[in-house]
């Protein structure tokens, strides 16, 4: 017959049974029960209180924790939650903080415990890393201004079953939304007015930072388009991510991602009430949202307009006297020694430049930008690979050159 194993709880209640036939001493139930005199009297009066709910083992939490945190506190952080659900604790820390400076607030990692414990907070699976090397990392912005990041973020039907087109404006440095437009299709009409409205109220850029879709580019020499070309003429030089790599603007994708769960699940009824999401939303996080990589502050404050304005006409793009100007025609040509050479559609009216490199040699600019190295010998032009930023011929307001056609 094997041994009978006994839990805590049966050897409490055989020394409660022993303990009232009144046989023994408690210094003797003590001895044969290994506890101390102390344990048994314990055991004996929880017991007689409560009976045998009594034997079970009570929680060892304190009654009173003076590091327990304040439960109004946390129904404040948990109501600003509810109100932004996409907000962590650190930014629900931030504004509550700011609202109520008097108020000892606990610290990030309490604040999290408490929104898991209420629900609030749903784990991620995490992503496979891709082991693809990264492309050169682009100029770091350091001001505001210096760079302006833009993109569309993906299409989607609005309640009445029209699509949805958002295209979006910040500024690098201070993540200040300066526009989102939810436009009815990707054209480069609606696109240049947004950027219009946008020059208008905030000034000019010094780059702007897109990717390689259109209309920010094209598929002919430098990836131009009209909306580029634009932009080169106001003196703006174009800064485009490598191809398949958005991590290069992970800030502005980090936003479409806010963007999307704030404003478009569920999507509104219709366009209108769709851009009126967008103007709520992109009021909260430019004057309230705080920011990890401003020290918590809202984009409102770390924002200023441009000194430079939106001229009232273009300025005129020069060239260095040694280079040799050629005016493109209406279909996208110009004029070279004998031969009618393709450069590229959206440069229909404007001047281009040749330099010769080496004998027979030649480099097209188009402003700062080199498009092609054409050759001589074999009349063949070939596109040079996209670059940030270019040589120093770029924009200035001098009038054309009447004598010679061009300008200078």
């Amino acid at each position: 017959m094997p041994w009978r194993d006994r839990s805590p709880m049966e050897e409490r209640w055989e020394f409660i049974r022993e303990c009232e036939t009144e046989l023994f001493t408690m210094t003797e139930l003590a001895a044969q029960y290994g506890i101390s005199r102390k344990t048994a009297y314990k055991w004996l009066t929880r017991y007689r209180e409560d009976r045998t709910r009594g034997l079970h083992d009570r929680s060892r939490r304190p009654h009173v924790s003076p590091q327990t945190t304040d439960a109004d506190l946390i129904d404040l952080l948990v109501a600003h939650r509810r109100r932004h659900p996409r907000w962590g604790a650190k930014k629900l820390l931030a504004i509550a903080a700011r609202q109520r400076p008097d108020l000892e607030w606990p610290s990030r990692a309490t604040v999290y415990t408490w929104l898991k414990r209420r629900g609030l907070v749903v784990l991620r699976q995490r992503r496979p890393r891709s082991r693809h090397l990264p492309p050169s990392p682009l100029p770091a912005i350091t001001a505001a201004n210096e760079v302006w990041t833009t993109d569309f973020k993906g299409e989607f039907r609005t309640g009445d079953g029209r699509y949805c087109y958002p295209l979006t404006l910040r500024d690098g440095f201070s993540r200040f939304v300066l526009r989102c437009d939810g436009l009815l299709g990707r054209t480069q009409e609606a696109t240049q007015r947004c950027f219009d409205r946008a020059f208008r109220d905030y000034g000019l850029p010094e780059r702007i930072r897109s990717d390689n879709g259109g209309p920010f580019a094209g598929t002919g020499l430098g990836r131009l388009s009209q909306l580029s070309v634009w932009w080169m003429r106001l003196g703006i030089i174009l800064e485009r991510t490598a191809p398949g790599h958005p991590e290069q603007n992970g800030s502005h994708e980090q936003f479409h991602s806010v963007l999307k769960a704030e404003t478009t699940r569920p999507p509104a009824p219709n366009c209108p009430a769709q851009q009126q999401r967008f103007r709520r939303f992109c009021r909260i996080y430019n004057e309230e949202r705080p920011h990890e990589a401003l020290g918590d502050q809202a984009p409102a404050r770390c924002y200023r307009p441009s000194p430079r304005p939106l001229p009232t006409r273009l300025p005129d793009i020069s060239y260095p006297g040694h280079m040799e100007v050629r005016a493109v025609s209406s279909n996208g040509c110009v004029s070279w020694r004998g031969d009618a050479l393709f450069v590229a559609m959206p440069l229909a009216g404007e001047y281009v430049a040749f330099e010769e490199v080496d004998d027979g040699l030649w480099t097209l600019w188009f402003g700062a930008v080199a498009l092609a190295r054409y050759d001589d010998r074999h009349r063949t032009l070939n596109p040079i690979a996209p670059i940030t930023t270019g040589r120093s011929a770029g924009v200035a307001g001098l009038a054309p050159d009447r004598k010679n056609g061009h300008r200078q």
